[in-house]
């Protein structure tokens, strides 16, 4: 597509609806807020991998304490965070999911209190799918949405009885490579949050709501200021008053838990809490500690539940800052999906995300989340039953088996101790099986897939690989005494691969190739690759039918 804003270039193809998403006056915008914006995004990576570098020398303590020079903004009891916005009063169940019409339409519909509509984890980037969850979500806001699809009407319920919409962006990590400014690709976050709240923001306000915001991936309170100011440059430019905006910050990676309060003083004009991301976390957790692999060696992914002390700790630590500073403490994700036809099996799942959400209810949390609409009903009977207000701001501290009262310290949420944990070859099978079934889907176009009866999003496919890749390189042992190697590895990969096409409809064999070798690659590794999304990024170019600048793999 060829556009007259200066020094803009869009190497992708665009169709129908989408060229009026890529207006030239939203590109205009765009092209400034990279301009602006786009260095500090740079020096922030840079600085990410400055702190791994220190922990890869083993200077753990300059990184893994709460920040000295921020000791003020924790100790002062004085500040608070914005009030809940229209519409964000009450979230005790979210749907999350991926940006593509009939999604938008049933989880608007599914009877929970928000949609986080997800550019990110849940979709895998192609610029078809990017561009057409604009136009999706635009139209959605209209309530120009309904359609009809092999003789099925999707049509949204009557005003009021939505899902306040939440718009999740890339993280800082990811690129546009569709999209450059002055030759460079912009930042895919940029580009997610930019568009929707150029298109978007009046309309929404003027609907009763306001421009909502899940921000992934952060790993310094600075990242967060950077989103602040984008937040406060787009505002001004839209002539949209300051504080308009709410943006939720997923805590999902190990160095965010030691600047909760930091990231929300940063956000504090715009802060609508902090949720607890925590299978990223997981992923975080081994992947920031990879120099300690030998002594941080974690069991099967199975085995790694909220009561792990990491994840305890990580979790009373982000209720107690939330609810200090009057914002809500989100709870994570129940994957679980209906099973249907085997009414016994249904049972058992629906039985596991009954007690996940009467534990973070029980914990203190204001609200959860969920993968499927027929999920809804289970989550805020639990939560109606359970906290009878809007929210639990009152709530302070989470009780804990482990430390009820105690302050939550460094060594807390470092604590990778699992009581019975085992290394099996079920473990090993089931990470393979993961991470070649959700990496195949994502080369094909699909970010969000069900796997057996759970719907998994890159988060899941992230901690199978970089177990794998610690377990081989900490050379663990499995519960039979044998010794994890990459040569192990791959002979599971080799069992596995024949049957991953029958797992998750929609993708090939050379899909699957494309994640075994990928797979393969990284488990021989020294250090495992910072993210598949990145690694994986040069695949899409087949998908979107036009040259873009490319990922090195």
């Amino acid at each position: 597509m060829s556009t007259s804003v200066q020094g803009v270039q869009i190497l992708g193809k665009v169709h129908g609806a989408q060229s009026e998403i890529l207006s030239e006056p939203a590109l205009r915008f765009i092209a400034a807020l990279h301009r602006t914006f786009d260095s500090t995004r740079q020096e922030l990576l840079s600085a990410r991998q400055a702190a791994q570098r220190l922990l890869d020398a083993g200077q753990t303590d300059k990184v893994w304490n709460f920040p000295p020079e921020t000791a003020a903004i924790r100790n002062d009891p004085s500040w608070i965070c914005a009030p809940p916005a229209p519409g964000l009063e009450d979230r005790r169940v979210e749907i999350t999911g991926p940006t593509d019409r009939k999604m938008v339409i049933n989880a608007l519909n599914s009877g929970a209190k928000t949609f986080m509509a997800d550019f990110e984890d849940s979709s895998s980037p192609t610029f078809q799918n990017m561009l057409s969850g604009q136009v999706n979500l635009r139209d959605a806001i209209r309530r120009q949405i309904d359609f009809n699809t092999n003789g099925k009407d999707y049509k949204l319920k009557p005003v009021g009885q939505t899902a306040v919409l939440i718009v999740r962006p890339r993280g800082w990590h990811l690129d546009e490579p569709r999209v450059t400014v002055d030759g460079r690709p912009v930042s895919g976050g940029i580009f997610d949050f930019g568009l929707y709240i150029f298109h978007n923001g009046h309309e929404l306000v003027k609907r009763g709501a306001g421009p909502y915001f899940y921000l992934p991936k952060m790993e310094h309170y600075k990242e967060a200021r950077l989103w602040n100011d984008i937040i406060n440059f787009s505002q001004d430019y839209i002539r949209m008053p300051r504080g308009t905006v709410r943006a939720t910050v997923l805590i999902e990676t190990l160095p965010a838990a030691f600047q909760m309060e930091e990231i929300l003083f940063e956000l504090r004009q715009h802060s609508s809490g902090l949720n607890c991301g925590r299978w990223d976390y997981i992923f975080s957790f081994i992947k920031k500690r990879r120099a300690e692999a030998a002594s941080v060696v974690l069991p099967d992914r199975s085995s790694v539940t909220m009561e792990t002390p990491f994840m305890d700790a990580y979790v009373r630590l982000l209720i107690r800052t939330c609810h200090k500073r009057k914002v809500a403490a989100m709870g994570g994700m129940s994957a679980q999906i209906p099973i249907k036809g085997d009414e016994k099996a249904n049972e058992a799942a629906m039985a596991k995300v009954r007690a996940d959400k009467l534990r973070e209810v029980k914990a203190g949390h204001d609200g959860t989340w969920i993968a499927h609409p027929l999920i809804c009903k289970i989550a805020m009977d639990i939560f109606d039953e359970h906290m009878h207000g809007p929210n639990q701001y009152h709530v302070h501290a989470a009780p804990s088996t482990i430390a009820p009262e105690a302050p939550v310290l460094p060594s807390d949420l470092l604590n990778h101790q699992v009581v019975g944990g085992k290394i099996t070859e079920g473990g090993v099978k089931a990470n393979v099986e993961a991470a070649l079934a959700y990496c195949a889907a994502w080369v094909s176009g699909n970010g969000c897939v069900p796997i057996n009866y759970l719907m998994e999003d890159a988060a899941t496919a992230e901690i199978a690989r970089v177990q794998l890749w610690q377990w081989v390189k900490a050379g663990a042992k499995l519960d039979t005494t044998d010794v994890i190697t990459a040569s192990y590895i791959d002979k599971v990969i080799s069992q596995v691969s024949p049957n991953v096409t029958k797992i998750v409809a929609g993708i090939s064999q050379q899909h699957v190739d494309i994640a075994a070798a990928y797979l393969s690659a990284q488990v021989k590794r020294e250090w495992a690759s910072d993210f598949l999304t990145s690694d994986l990024m040069a695949y899409l170019e087949s998908q979107d039918g036009g040259k873009w600048v490319r990922a090195a793999l």
